[in-house]
């Protein structure tokens, strides 16, 4: 039994690496923090993302499922989610550039991380999309497999792969900003704000318009 639950936790990871690496959101979040905070964004961002995500499967363990998978549900959180990642990109956008990364201690740009892995996965309709299909299959297959420590071993396989992903992406672009001038951050900046103002147009045109 124990081969099947490490082999399910390896499964666990490849798949949800396969999905923390198509660009999103999230992606965009971890490269702006990163830039104006630090190699600590990332890890932090990711900790906001399993937030997001233990309320998900606590919605689906009570039975709730319906709602993730709702039409008027999806349309609401397309709607208020696009207008989210809008709200954010253009602020992102704007951001001026900082005069030196933070130090490690300063707990306000902490939480300001956090937030953003909370907003950027559930602004996102297609995160409920993925645990309403392929995560709630996953979990149930866990449990089907050893009960909590099947549960335990998709946790750590699929956390894992988020984590590495996103620290990894987290330590390469902290190194990159220390030799970037002004001009080129800036640059970076407007692209990662154009990107998340354009996936908030087409969240709301794919789930409200259509």
């Amino acid at each position: 039994m124990w081969i099947e639950i490490i082999f399910f936790g390896i499964a666990s990871f490849w798949v949800g690496l396969s999905g923390a690496m198509v660009p999103g959101p999230m992606l965009t979040v971890t490269i702006s923090d990163s830039m104006k905070k630090g190699s600590k964004a990332g890890p932090l961002v990711v900790f906001g993302h399993y937030i997001a995500e233990v309320t998900i499967m606590i919605l689906l363990v009570l039975g709730l499922g319906w709602v993730i998978k709702s039409e008027i549900v999806t349309m609401i959180i397309g709607g208020v989610g696009g207008l989210m990642l809008i709200y954010i990109g253009y602020t992102m956008a704007k951001s001026p550039v900082p005069e030196e990364i933070p130090a490690e201690g300063d707990h306000g740009e902490t939480r300001g991380s956090i937030i953003s892995g909370i907003l950027s996965s559930v602004s996102n309709p297609y995160f409920y999309l993925w645990w309403a299909t392929v995560g709630w299959a996953f979990l149930l297959k866990g449990i089907e497999l050893a009960g909590i420590f099947g549960v335990i071993s998709f946790l750590v396989g699929h956390w894992g792969a988020d984590l590495s992903w996103y620290s990894l992406v987290s330590i390469f672009t902290n190194k990159g900003r220390h030799m970037l001038p002004e001009k080129r951050y800036r640059i970076i900046m407007i692209v990662c704000g154009v990107f998340l103002v354009s996936m908030g147009f087409y969240f709301i045109y794919s789930t409200v318009l259509i």
